[in-house]
């Protein structure tokens, strides 16, 4: 009687390593510039297949907690020209948000959203189980 007990032991083993299979985008601290600030981003992409396009939104807040700026941009992909990113590679992408006018403070956080990943052959993923953003503290 232990047969069926194995099967179902493999089958719950694979679903837990397919499971932690994820885009991984890792966020530094913002280095801001006179109007501009840069957020460097770490990409692994942990999924078994290319990543076509993602695309994310990132908020500059303050000390205080207030949002001070914002911007949207393709992280991977988007347009012809820029590349996709392979299964098991990693990449990174300096964020530039610029903002009209000099920021009032450097002590600044990025929060970064996801908001589309897009792989080979136009299948959306499921951003809660297949995404994983770390913020870096300074």
């Amino acid at each position: 009687m232990k047969w069926p007990f194995q099967i179902v032991a493999a089958m719950l083993i694979s679903v837990a390593t397919v499971g932690n299979a994820q885009l991984e985008v890792t966020v530094s601290p913002p280095k801001v510039v006179g109007q501009k600030a840069v957020i460097p981003l770490a990409l692994r992409n942990g999924l078994s297949e290319n990543v076509r396009s993602a695309r994310a939104v990132v908020f500059l807040v303050d000390e205080q907690g207030k949002m001070v700026a914002q911007s949207t941009r393709w992280i991977i992909g988007g347009e012809p020209s820029r590349p996709r990113l392979a299964a098991g590679a990693t990449n990174s992408y300096f964020f530039v948000v610029a903002h009209d006018r000099p920021f009032s403070t450097t002590n600044l956080t990025a929060k970064l959203n996801i908001s589309r990943v897009v792989l080979e052959g136009g299948k959306l993923v499921d951003l809660s189980k297949h995404v994983s953003v770390t913020l870096v503290k300074p």
